[in-house]
């Protein structure tokens, strides 16, 4: 099983990035995929979520309106769309797959988003 994330990178205050998680390993559309965030110092917080097939799907409060998950279950992936980016949404971002018989929890590894002038 893996979950592989990439588009993190530097960006300044008010531009847009796109992550993408793939996955393999695992029945992908049976699971609810999620993207995760952790600053320094600070507790990991749930940033989005999406049902299975995608017909779901949530956000913490700090970034509804601004940030947008997306998958595509014919390419086992998961993009957040990330716009109006600000200094505090700087984290580490990591991807996460919920679901399957027995209930399993998968993470990827993470990819840094810094968001800087």
């Amino acid at each position: 099983v893996q979950l592989v994330e990439s588009g993190g990178g530097l960006v300044q205050p008010g531009g847009s990035l796109v992550l993408s998680c793939e996955g393999s390993g695992f029945a992908f559309s049976g699971y609810a995929m999620s993207w995760y965030r952790q600053a320094p110092g600070k507790e990991r917080e749930l940033v989005a979520v999406t049902s299975g097939h995608g017909d779901w799907s949530d956000y913490g409060a700090s970034v509804k309106g601004r940030f947008s998950i997306a998958r595509d279950n014919l390419k086992n992936t998961v993009r957040l769309h990330m716009n109006t980016l600000q200094p505090e949404d700087t984290a580490v971002y990591y991807c996460n797959a919920l679901g399957g018989a027995p209930y399993t929890e998968y993470w990827g590894q993470g990819t840094q988003v810094t968001v800087s002038s």
